[in-house]
């Protein structure tokens, strides 16, 4: 009996790119560290920057939208989800990190009060709210769910500023603690993920409403 030859159709691998979106400017008038409270929605700014982004990714093979459950998120999705005819996932996985000086103006003298001083002591978990190491392992998840359904496409999540820094973090194999100030991840940039089948293969970094950052506040956020 003659063997069948084996089947030399080369493997061609799946191409998906997950964008990891932090939302636009929120209005903060009081310049409190908003965290998880609800109420803080997209500025005028915050609302023209989810705009610009979504007219430049109108073009982009997206087919899953997320978005983090906070309303800044939400807001900032809704014109990418609109422009491509989808519905907006909202997962938890993304929201933002708790953190004990929520609510908080944070100010340098506020932070050094004494009644403070507890929740400074460990910078490297941090001791003021969830661990980096948490903060990691959900994203994590949610970036390999998205990854699952836009399968050979591209999906858009819309998280928050430390939620994105930390699995970057993660994934490009540093260390999780960190000077906030020196985080890559500014108002509305994506962060984009892209993977051969289930490997992640590049990690590339932009900033579409960079045009409009000059105009941003620099009060605090998240």
């Amino acid at each position: 009996m003659t063997a069948r030859p084996a089947d030399s159709t080369p493997h061609v691998p799946v191409r998906t790119v997950v964008h990891l979106m932090r939302h636009g400017e929120v209005h903060n008038p009081t310049g409190v560290l908003y965290g998880r409270l609800e109420g803080y929605h997209l500025s005028d700014l915050g609302r023209e920057m989810a705009e610009l982004v979504a007219r430049q990714l109108a073009p982009n093979d997206i087919t899953v939208v997320i978005a983090s459950p906070l309303e800044r998120a939400q807001e900032t999705a809704a014109p990418i989800a609109a422009s491509h005819g989808l519905t907006i996932r909202t997962d938890p996985r993304v929201l933002e990190s708790t953190n004990y000086f929520e609510g908080k103006q944070v100010r340098a003298k506020d932070l050094l009060h004494p009644t403070h001083w507890a929740k400074l002591l460990n910078p490297r978990k941090p001791s003021w709210g969830e661990a980096y190491e948490a903060i990691a392992t959900r994203m994590l998840a949610a970036i390999d769910d998205a990854r699952r359904a836009a399968a050979g496409h591209e999906a858009v999540i819309v998280s928050h500023q430390l939620p994105v820094w930390t699995v970057r973090n993660q994934l490009e194999g540093r260390r999780l603690w960190h000077d906030p100030r020196r985080r890559e991840c500014t108002l509305a940039s994506l962060t984009s993920l892209t993977y051969e089948d289930d490997e992640l293969e590049s990690i590339s970094y932009s900033e579409p409403a960079v045009a409009l950052l000059h105009r941003a506040s620099r009060s605090v956020g998240a």
